[in-house]
């Protein structure tokens, strides 16, 4: 894990050593993993029971040495035993709250 500062404020994140470096706002994500280490999604909110800090939903990927949202890669891991019928939705939801293809939306400067 290698830590990381955001530039302005005392927020320290851990990453994995061989993520990719944050792409400036607006370029295509390339799981980067900042975003969701920074601040959960509002459905990774409910997810991580918790306003601030990073969302459990963020998995990393040795395949591809990258982040990904768990609630979009493997939905039926967050959802409760009998519900795994909703995982697909769940998969939807995630997908429209992260702005998946949108491009990166977050304003963090790491440095």
């Amino acid at each position: 894990m290698r830590p990381m500062r955001s530039s302005g404020s005392s927020t320290v994140i851990h990453l994995h050593a061989e993520a990719p470096p944050k792409p400036a706002l607006g370029a295509p994500c390339n799981g980067c993993g900042v975003c969701c280490a920074v601040e959960a999604c509002p459905l990774g909110v409910l997810v991580s029971r918790r306003r601030q800090g990073r969302c459990v939903a963020l998995q990393w990927s040795d395949t591809g040495s990258l982040y990904r949202c768990g609630l979009v890669a493997q939905p039926a891991d967050f959802l409760p035993r009998g519900l795994s019928w909703a995982a697909p939705l769940l998969a939807r939801w995630a997908q429209r709250w992260i702005a998946a293809g949108q491009g990166c939306d977050s304003a963090c400067s790491v440095g």
